[in-house]
């Protein structure tokens, strides 16, 4: 081979060996690896005028987000593992005049195309809500308030199953209510400990807002306060435990029973209200907390009816000037005002106005819901120890607690499935649940001095006297029956044998009335229950 063709030759396989280098120093800074003619098919115009589809492109590669992508992803496998386990709930109950003239408290709104309908006296209306699944055989948490004065609730699943429900029970007081459905195989909720709850954890809210288009919705947020005592509710009443989460996850109308859950999963509160100038969300929404939530189911599971007991005091959360004065270092504690009655357990153990409690059976108390909760769900004659702080100096106190009368807006078993339980049966024609009022119904309900009657507690829906009488299942001012025909009444007794005055199947009845709107005496005329 010539010298001339020996250099043609070195000089082509550089060529091929830079050609082939550059295919591949280009696959590694990954250039396009198509022509300009090529791009011009994707995104731009083709030969025949239209436009070619866009190349998708790849997601840019941001290692400090990965930890927000993991916790997406953990909320996402939340509620997936926690939705079917939440029930949508459809109550129905009976229109009464009382129930189609409450009013909101002032400052208090619906907004358009929520206000509520003026349905017709003896009609049906239907409320909806939510609830959770809390063993496999169908036993079902949700809120009193959903549920209450409904003459039928059915269930459905998250899978579409509906079942009618029996409500086992509920409790007024503390917003709880326990239903039960006739299946089996059921995925129950995780039950959380709400006292391990802290301020800025992160939960997220499952439920149905405002009715049944927007179902098992999940909604997130932080715990943004607890041991809340609002009053925000028109429902709440003064003898209420209210002891709530707050949180800012997303709730509206609907989501009430709902459950609130923490990042693992567990159920920490039974979500019951929300505050709102408008009717909707504004940030601020309230959960009954799950440890007082179970406390109520078991009794209802266990006993049939909420057993509540006391230690016969009036109290009040402890103050700054409370602790200076008596040298502590906290401001914790629930101060004695006063006591119930003279058989007062706390008065008989040596309690005194003025002492502060500091601690239940070793337990440290903050406030007065925590005390509600220490005290309320004992056995009458159980023995508790307080820790006390007075004048003199710390000391240790044991009382036994007393039974309280049964509420009308207690628990109590209802046999008829499908049926919601309303009140226990009365003795009495009007079909009302009453208590002659005392010195501490005075106070707790700020009746006038010496007023003389039967405070009314309750009345069912469906009986006469609940379109002219309110009880305190529904106001926090409820009305005093002071005489019937003319004839005071201070007793049970003494209501039944005036009723037999009645004229026509119809009584006259004396009745005062604390609420602000209607404050004073007024005369009712309400039909008798037949005999």
């Amino acid at each position: 081979m010539t010298m001339h063709a020996r250099n043609w030759l070195k000089f082509g396989s550089l060529v091929a060996l830079a050609f082939v280098l550059g295919l591949f120093f280009a696959g590694l800074l990954n250039l396009p690896q198509s022509s300009l003619a090529q791009d011009r098919e994707f995104g731009g115009p083709r030969a025949d005028g239209r436009n070619a589809p866009i190349l998708p492109v790849a997601a840019p590669s941001i290692a400090s987000g990965r930890p927000l992508a993991e916790l997406s992803e953990a909320y996402s496998e939340i509620a997936q593992a926690v939705r079917p386990t939440v029930v949508f709930i459809e109550a129905q109950r009976p229109v009464s005049r009382r129930s189609r003239n409450l009013r909101l408290p002032e400052g208090l709104t619906l907004p358009p195309g929520m206000e509520h309908p003026q349905m017709p006296e003896g009609g049906i209306a239907n409320a909806t809500g939510s609830g959770f699944i809390v063993s496999t055989d169908g036993y079902i948490l949700s809120n009193h308030h959903v549920v209450e004065g409904a003459t039928r609730v059915r269930v459905r699943l998250l899978d579409g199953r509906r079942f009618d429900a029996t409500v086992l029970g509920s409790d007024a007081h503390t917003d709880v209510a326990v239903l039960k459905i006739d299946a089996t195989d059921l995925t129950p909720s995780a039950l959380g400990v709400s006292d391990d709850v802290r301020v800025g954890e992160w939960v997220l809210a499952i439920g149905n807002p405002l009715g049944s288009d927007l179902t098992f919705s999940v909604t997130q947020g932080i715990v943004s306060a607890k041991g809340r005592n609002t009053r925000a509710d028109p429902r709440r009443r003064d003898a209420d435990i209210a002891d709530f989460i707050q949180t800012d996850a997303a709730i509206n109308q609907g989501n009430s029973g709902g459950p609130l859950l923490n990042v693992r999963g567990e159920v920490i509160g039974i979500v019951s209200m929300i505050a709102s100038t408008s009717g909707v969300f504004e940030g601020y929404a309230f959960a009954v907390p799950i440890d007082l939530a179970r406390a109520v189911m078991n009794q209802i599971i266990e006993r049939g009816r909420v057993e509540r007991t006391a230690l016969g005091i009036l109290v009040a959360d402890a103050t700054a000037e409370d602790a200076e004065y008596l040298g502590l270092d906290t401001s914790d504690g629930v101060r004695v005002q006063n006591f119930s009655d003279d058989d007062s357990p706390a008065k008989r153990a040596g309690l005194e106005p003025g002492d502060v409690i500091l601690a239940v059976d070793g337990t440290p108390v903050r406030y007065v819901a925590q005390l509600q909760q220490l005290v309320g769900f004992r056995r009458a004659g159980d023995e508790v120890r307080l820790d006390i702080a007075r004048k003199s100096g710390r000391r240790e106190v044991v009382a036994r607690v007393k039974g309280l009368p049964s509420a009308a807006d207690q628990a109590a078993p209802d046999s008829a499935k499908g049926l919601a339980a309303t009140v226990p049966p009365t003795t009495n024609r009007l079909g009302v649940t009453v208590e002659p009022v005392t010195s501490a119904l005075v106070q707790q309900y700020r009746l006038p001095a010496g007023t003389r009657g039967l405070l009314v507690r309750s009345i069912p829906a469906t009986a006469p006297a609940a379109d002219y009488l309110f009880g305190s299942d529904v106001m926090s001012h409820p009305d005093v029956i002071t005489a019937v025909e003319g004839k005071p009444v201070r007793s049970e007794a003494e209501l039944r044998a005036a009723l037999t005055d009645a004229r026509n199947g119809v009584v006259t009845l004396s009745v005062y009335s604390a609420h602000p709107e209607i404050q004073g005496q007024r005369i009712a005329r309400v039909r008798l229950l037949p005999e």
